[in-house]
């Protein structure tokens, strides 16, 4: 695709070499390995199960299997095994960066007129609850690839905690609760949901001790079967029937012929930096490299706040105007991705931002010719040799679709509603896109799925979060933080802001900006929409090179998240 269909400027052609693809920086004289591990998950119990893994003889891959099953249990609301992830590697053994793409695909069978509402909207109850709305699960063909590829231990030992914990049972807390109770009315209607879910028909207390011996039972076989016990035989056919039977389109061929995708991952320099972060299907990567090569042409650190934040989100704008118009599956859709991460692309971009105005979303050039989760979790682990992973999976939306197929003891996603189903029409993140991501055969949907690594000269990081069309800016303002100084501790509990191009608005934590901050951007044309509700649930890790120090940090905004460096 050629440069000229993007919104370039005559002017614009200017060499940056700060943003230029570049090889890791050299490294100054310090520990070649950690001598011990790091990890930071969403949940205590799906830390301790990472570790138990590594004690078993298992490396940070083996660890990153144990947590990943440990949270299907532990955190159904946001990921599971009827979900799918992305999985950012780094081999220390021979330097290797590898991205394994365990996303969901569209079922063959798919219908775009299912998610039509009369009035031509997005029917939102299809495209977010139900068997509609469930592409084909990636995340039990991620763990058994992560387990025979990059693993030491067999499945049945890296899975083991998680096994363990389903049968005997975790007591549940307030988050969990909370949002059992804001999808009461989807889990009744289907009887395997509600039976898991709610106690005698009602949402459960604080406390109560959730156990699950149905996954148990699905984590067992794919422990012994890997894909074969999912994805074909007696397991797929009780799936596919169940789907079909409450009105989806799956079918066995779907699940037989889902394959996991290796991908190179996306690296680039950041002033002194090596950033390596997730390919498309994922946009994130690319949204990043593509702000950061226009943040390079300022100094931030001699800003104010209010003029740091103003560039940051003005880089935001363009980068989610191009997400919207671009990106979608690499295995289907042709994008310019070699333009959308040159320096002088983003020099381009830079040139059009004023220092004192905002500029208004609508007077960029549309994102497509007209007419056309934030439950997600992540988790980071470094471990004693300096394997390192940064993982995000998710379900998409609060308890995905909330349908369980009796007896498998987990939810189908909602993942559908991650393509553009309706083009222009807005998802539930409120995130617009084009037919570059409409649903077909085998595609997967476009993410913001965004786990990186952050690498110095000293100093390594590895980060991620949950938050639907959040996690791009998110990982972005964590990875900023990073390159400042700040330890994964701090960093991951800083107020957090966001802009998405549309809607045209900085949606803000409370207090991230002081009223004085607030007027300030006002007078710069930015509308600021200041929210009570919290965003994200980051979990990083990091390695100091010259102390040989790791920290890990989990997100103070939710109670249940384990950091643990031992």
């Amino acid at each position: 695709m050629s440069r000229r269909i993007l919104y370039t400027f005559s002017f614009a052609l200017i060499v940056v070499a700060t943003g230029a693809q570049a090889a890791a920086p050299q490294q100054a004289e310090g520990a070649v390995r950690p001598g011990h591990a790091a990890i930071a998950s969403a949940h205590k119990l799906a830390t301790d199960a990472g570790f138990e893994a590594l004690a078993q003889g298992g490396n940070a891959f083996d660890a990153a299997v144990a947590v990943a099953a440990a949270l299907s249990v532990v955190e159904p609301q946001s990921s599971g095994i009827g979900g799918g992830g992305m999985f950012l590697l780094h081999r220390a053994s021979d330097g290797k960066d590898i991205f394994v793409d365990a996303r969901e695909t569209s079922p063959a069978a798919v219908d775009a007129k299912d998610y039509l509402a009369a009035n031509g909207d997005l029917d939102k109850d299809h495209s977010l609850n139900g068997p509609l709305s469930a592409a084909i699960p990636g995340e039990p063909a991620g763990l058994v690839w992560l387990a025979e590829h990059y693993g030491k231990l067999p499945l049945a030992k890296s899975m083991a905690p998680a096994i363990r914990i389903a049968r005997q049972g975790f007591a549940v807390d307030k988050r969990f609760v909370d949002e059992v109770r804001y999808r009461k009315p989807i889990f009744e209607r289907y009887a395997a949901a509600k039976s898991l879910f709610l106690v005698d028909g009602e949402v459960p207390q604080a406390g109560w001790v959730f156990k699950n011996p149905d996954i148990a039972k699905t984590l067992e076989l794919i422990a012994t079967k890997g894909n074969e016990g999912f994805y074909r035989g007696e397991f797929a056919a009780r799936l596919v029937d169940d789907v079909k039977k409450n009105g989806g389109r799956w079918s066995l061929e779907d699940l037989a012929s889902y394959k996991v995708k290796e991908r190179e991952p996306i690296a680039f320099k950041y002033r002194d930096w090596q950033i390596v972060t997730a390919p498309p299907p994922s946009s994130g990567g690319i949204a990043i490299e593509e702000m950061l090569n226009i943040l390079s042409g300022y100094d931030l650190a001699k800003l104010d706040r209010v003029h740091r934040t103003h560039l940051i989100v003005e880089a935001m704008r363009r980068a989610y105007r191009d997400r919207a118009q671009y990106l979608g599956d690499p295995d289907f859709v042709k994008m310019p991705l070699d333009e959308l991460s040159s320096p002088m692309y983003a020099a381009g971009l830079r040139s059009t931002i004023h220092p004192e105005k905002a500029t208004p979303s609508d007077l960029l050039p549309p994102y497509m010719t007209p007419p056309q989760g934030p439950h997600t979790t992540h988790f980071s682990i470094i471990d004693k040799d300096g394997n390192r992973v940064s993982a995000t999976q998710t379900v998409n939306f609060v308890f995905g679709s909330g349908m369980v197929v009796p007896g498998t003891g987990f939810l189908l996603n909602d993942e559908m509603d991650d393509f553009a189903l309706v083009a222009g029409k807005p998802n539930v993140y409120g995130v617009v896109g084009t037919d570059a991501n409409a649903p077909a055969a085998g595609r997967r949907p476009l993410s913001s799925m965004s786990p990186s690594f952050v690498v110095g000269a000293d100093r390594i990081g590895v980060i991620g979060t949950p938050g639907g069309s959040r996690i791009i800016t998110m990982v972005l303002e964590g990875i900023l933080a990073f390159i400042d100084g700040e330890q994964p501790e701090k960093f991951v509990g800083n107020p957090r802001y966001h802009h998405q191009y549309l809607p045209d608005v900085i949606s803000a934590e409370k207090n991230a900006f002081s009223a004085d901050e607030v007027k300030a951007l006002e007078a710069m044309g930015h509308k600021v929409s200041e929210s009570e509700r919290t965003w994200g649930f980051m979990n990083a890790v990091s390695w100091d090179r010259t102390t040989n120090k790791l920290h890990a940090g989990t997100d103070p905004r939710q109670t249940s998240g384990g950091a643990v460096v031992k």
